[in-house]
């Protein structure tokens, strides 16, 4: 699950190309992919018109159907990883996480932009906002191809994480 604040924009947009290219990877049948926002403000609207130009400009499908939604404690629970797009994102997370009943089988929250080979290494315990995806929402559409570029960059780190993680669940692999 990739989670920014509100769901209409950079989580949507990274739930697009992760399906595309865990699809591309043979592996879309074995994954679910969704997002969410750690706001309720956006709660129950579509993806966010600049955002949908962007993704059909780059050929991915545009988010029809989505509906804005508020991460929840079960969906730690319900989910092997959790991809926030900042540092503040990854903090809520945490919170919730430590307010969930059984911290026994929570998934792993990991910021997106760590499986960017080019992004900056960031140590355990160091600054995690310079994993940050900003915002694109208050700039104008460039703002939403920098998002973009930084969504693709990390997606096939994310995917080569979940296939070793899947082929750790399969017997024989």
């Amino acid at each position: 699950m990739t989670v920014c604040t509100g769901n209409i924009c950079r989580s949507p947009m990274a739930e697009i190309v992760l399906r595309d290219r865990l699809d591309a990877a043979g592996l879309g049948d074995r994954v679910v992919v969704d997002s969410s926002g750690v706001s309720d403000e956006e709660q129950g609207n579509p993806v966010d018109r600049r955002a949908r130009r962007v993704l059909a400009a780059h050929g991915y499908p545009t988010g029809d159907g989505h509906h804005a939604r508020q991460v929840s404690a079960a969906d730690l629970a319900d989910h092997d990883l959790l991809l926030p797009m900042t540092a503040q994102h990854a903090r809520r997370l945490r919170r919730l996480a430590d307010g969930a009943a059984a911290s026994d089988g929570l998934a792993e929250i990991r910021m997106y932009r760590s499986f960017d080979p080019a992004a900056p290494v960031v140590e355990p315990g160091g600054d995690e906002h310079l994993l940050d995806v900003e915002d694109p929402w208050y700039g104008d559409q460039d703002g939403f191809e920098t998002t973009l570029a930084e969504l693709e960059a990390a997606a096939d780190g994310v995917v080569a994480h979940v296939r070793a993680h899947l082929d750790c669940r399969t017997p024989g692999a």
